[in-house]
């Protein structure tokens, strides 16, 4: 029994070497051969981020016109109905109503028409609207959207751009270089120097209808010129004017000037034009309708959209400086 039992013991420690022996064979040199079975861990990949399409740059889109409403016209009527199907800020280059801006024309004339965008309306004020004093009509018909009613100017933001509405009644607020008007608009402009630019008021700094060039608004220009801006819109003469870039002195300038649009157009009346300036490559003097503007980050599109019944158009489209 002895016997039987030594030599099982030596089997069972034979066998026991046999098996560990071809891990420690198969164990690379210099490791634990307690440890060959625990593989170590690789390190994660992360995945690579699905490539995204970067935005498409915000357009937005700017329309409007100047010298617009009265009781005794219809103009005003059809040019509202092409609001009606444009999106957007609106904007009026002045005059809205007619003849003197009262409370009174604005509820009866202008409310009725361009009044139903009067939520989505960025305006400006004009020399009709001072024929009543302090401009009381327009004030209270617009509120706060028409800015301070001591200054008639202020700015906001449309997409990537800068707008800029401006006070060109300088006899009650003063335009001139060094006014309080032209400094806030040149610190603004200052304070803001990658925007796009578009400015809008009242009276033009060049037009060929019966109005004329106004040179009270050309500090105006030179401040915006200064800074590189694109866009003038104005109103007054009752027609639709545009001219290609240039200075505050009327010097075509295509790599710095400013493109201006006489848009007065909006439905109160017609003028004829009293003269061809150079400059000017476009316009009509028959045709109602708005000016409307798609402006993008660092660039804009322009066109005349004619009432029903018109078809004179222009179009066209440009950069940022």
């Amino acid at each position: 029994m002895r016997a039987k039992t030594l030599w099982a013991f030596v089997a069972a420690v034979l066998v026991g070497i046999l098996v560990v022996m071809p891990a420690v064979a198969l164990a690379p040199s210099g490791t634990d051969p307690d440890r060959t079975n625990s593989a170590k861990p690789r390190p994660t990949r992360k995945p690579k981020p699905t490539p995204t399409a970067s935005p498409s740059p915000v357009t937005v889109t700017l329309v409007g016109a100047g010298d617009i409403a009265s009781c005794s016209s219809s103009g005003d009527e059809a040019t509202a109905l092409l609001l009606d199907g444009i999106g957007g800020t609106v904007f009026t280059a002045g005059d809205n109503v007619y003849d003197n801006g009262t409370s009174t024309e604005f509820t009866n004339c202008y409310d009725p028409t361009w009044g139903r965008q009067k939520a989505r309306t960025r305006p400006a004020p004009g020399n009709h609207e001072y024929n009543t004093t302090g401009a009381t009509g327009y004030y209270g018909y617009f509120g706060s959207a028409a800015g301070d009613p001591s200054k008639g100017y202020y700015v906001y933001e449309l997409g990537a751009w800068r707008v800029y509405v401006l006070n060109s009644n300088c006899s009650v607020v003063s335009c001139a270089a060094g006014s309080t008007q032209e400094q806030w608009l040149r610190a603004d402009l200052a304070d803001n120097p990658s925007a796009c630019v578009v400015a809008y008021w009242h009276h033009p700094r060049f037009s060929d209808g019966t109005h004329g060039n106004s040179t009270t608004v050309q500090p105006f220009w030179q401040a915006l010129y200064d800074a590189g801006a694109e866009l003038v819109i104005s109103g007054h003469d009752h027609d639709y004017q545009r001219f290609a870039p240039q200075t505050p002195t009327g010097v075509l300038d295509p790599a710095r000037g400013i493109v201006e649009f006489v848009a007065g157009m909006g439905g109160r009346s017609h003028y004829a034009f009293a003269t061809t300036s150079p400059n000017r490559v476009a316009g009509n003097a028959t045709a109602y309708g708005v000016l409307r503007l798609d402006l993008s980050a660092g660039g804009y599109a322009f066109s005349f959209v004619p009432v029903a019944g018109q078809t004179y158009t222009d179009s066209g489209s440009g950069t940022c400086h």
